[in-house]
């Protein structure tokens, strides 16, 4: 069973270095262990007295190349980190949030994949470098991960599940959406009103 789940992620690693993605191992999910009196399952990374117990980096490099890749999945079913900041940055936002945005009539015109984590976070990948919208930074729940951050990547599994692409990157050619476009159209999703003036421009050109 761990050399299938290995083999799935090691694949699954491959494909997204393939097309230009960073990948970094991140800890695998353990069988579950005995702590007092409850068992209890947990990401272990190799770091001994390691106290982390939810999905983390591990001490393996960052790597951009398809073999190299497939190298680090050698040994153990790690998941599948995507680092941000290099090829894309992630919006991460609530389920509510990121289906309406997903549904909203712009969408289609913004083109970016979108993945979902267990617990309903809806993660859109979009263009890096840009900020967060000071209307919808202030909104729960909405996170921008950019430089020195990181994703779970599909099909890696988290507690209560595995990650899963509800807008898949082939989708779309591997490309993530325009992040100021996607952004409009949360804040058009909350009724937060309408951004900046030069965002719109920028919203406008991408979706045009």
């Amino acid at each position: 069973m761990l050399s299938w789940e290995r083999s799935r992620l090691r694949k699954a690693a491959g494909r997204y270095a393939a097309h230009g993605w960073p990948v970094r191992p991140g800890a695998f999910l353990t069988a579950r262990h005995a702590v007092g009196h409850a068992r209890q399952r947990r990401f272990h990374c190799g770091t001994p007295g390691c106290p982390t117990v939810a999905c983390h980096p591990t001490g393996l490099p960052v790597t951009f190349g398809e073999e190299a890749a497939a190298a680090l999945w050698q040994e153990h079913p790690y998941t599948v980190l995507l680092p941000t900041g290099y090829a894309f940055d992630v919006l991460e936002v609530p389920a509510a949030l990121g289906r309406a945005t997903l549904l909203a009539d712009g969408f289609e015109a913004a083109r970016g994949p979108v993945a979902v984590a267990p617990g309903e976070r809806w993660m859109f990948l979009v263009l890096p470098g840009h900020g967060l919208l000071p209307e919808l930074s202030a909104h729960p729940g909405v996170l921008l991960h950019g430089q020195d951050s990181w994703v779970p990547a599909p099909p890696s599994p988290q507690f209560g599940g595995r990650v899963r692409w509800e807008l898949p990157p082939d989708a779309h050619s591997w490309k993530p959406a325009e992040p100021y476009a996607v952004q409009a159209l949360m804040l058009d999703a909350i009724g937060a009103g309408p951004p900046s003036t030069a965002v719109r421009r920028t919203a406008w050109r991408a979706v045009a």
